[in-house]
């Protein structure tokens, strides 16, 4: 297989008609090698249009969603942000290329584990991992510029929005199969925010994401 020819094809057939159109996003998909983050078992996939299985049920997300929350987020060179759910660590790569300072938790020690050594293979010295759980809110790390939740919830958690700098972004898959909305939820001051509705789409969610309240009969 040609790879840079499949990468090539993965932005311009399935990354640009999905409206990612920003120069930075583009360019940093044919720095960071996603080739490099698929699983051993799966190498012909690491361009095709479908999440790739990690294992616990977990799986990599699809190239133009990882493109199109690139593209939200705006991330710059001075932020801190916080990944909840490392999973092939290849996400992480791309926020940490653009950030100062990448937080990633991840709740399956293997798969932290298996980042960590691609992480370290590769020279990325500016994302710190962590184990545990994080589906509703990570408290030992401070506050983030940006907030990026890998797996859904059906409800998002209002501690999410309180972890946010002032400007900061969270981007979350909200809902529950199949009725499920990326959002940006942006901390325009202390204690107010602006939600943006980004596109529909429908991803696995969180281990102990937080349930809606549900009436019983």
């Amino acid at each position: 297989m040609d790879i840079e020819l499949a990468r090539f094809n993965m932005v311009e057939q399935q990354i640009r008609p999905w409206d990612v159109l920003d120069p930075r996003v583009l360019d940093l998909l044919f720095r960071v090698k996603r080739e490099d983050f698929v699983p051993t078992l799966y190498p012909s996939l690491a361009f095709v249009d479908m999440e790739i299985p990690l294992g616990h049920g977990e799986g990599m997300w699809t190239p133009r969603l990882e493109a199109r929350a690139l593209q939200a987020l705006q991330v710059q060179r001075h932020e801190r942000v916080l990944e909840v759910g490392t999973g092939s660590g290849y996400l992480t790569a791309l926020l940490a290329a653009q950030a100062n300072v990448v937080v990633s938790v991840e709740i399956h020690a293997d798969l932290k584990a298996e980042a960590e050594r691609r992480f370290q293979a590769r020279d990325i010295g500016n994302i710190q991992t962590r184990q545990g759980d994080a589906a509703r809110d990570w408290n030992m790390d401070g506050q983030f510029d940006v907030i990026v939740l890998t797996g859904s919830t059906p409800v998002l958690p209002e501690a999410w929005l309180r972890r946010l700098n002032p400007g900061g972004r969270l981007f979350a898959i909200v809902g529950e199969a199949p009725v499920m909305a990326a959002r940006l939820v942006t901390c325009v001051q202390s204690g107010a925010y602006r939600t943006d509705s980004l596109f529909e789409t429908l991803v696995k969610p969180l281990v102990n994401a937080l349930e809606p309240e549900r009436f019983v009969f």
